[in-house]
């Protein structure tokens, strides 16, 4: 497993729509599902990175931090 997501698309019209199973609140729109899936690759990356910055911010001065890799 790498860091790999699963990307629920739908066409609404002229629109592709798109989300992210295992990341709440990721969603891409796009006219073609190339650029929705862009679009939600990068809400993916912007959701995760902004909550590692807010759970390493509130860790404890004396806390452990520890890179943990899967697959």
């Amino acid at each position: 497993m790498r860091n790999e997501f699963t990307a629920v698309v739908e066409q609404d019209g002229p629109w592709f729509i798109a989300y992210c199973a295992e990341v709440p609140g990721a969603n891409g729109q796009g006219a073609t599902r190339d650029e929705c899936l862009a679009n939600l690759r990068e809400a993916i990356s912007l959701i995760l990175e902004h909550r590692r910055e807010e759970t390493l911010r509130a860790l404890p001065p004396d806390a452990q931090q520890e890179p943990v890799v899967v697959g």
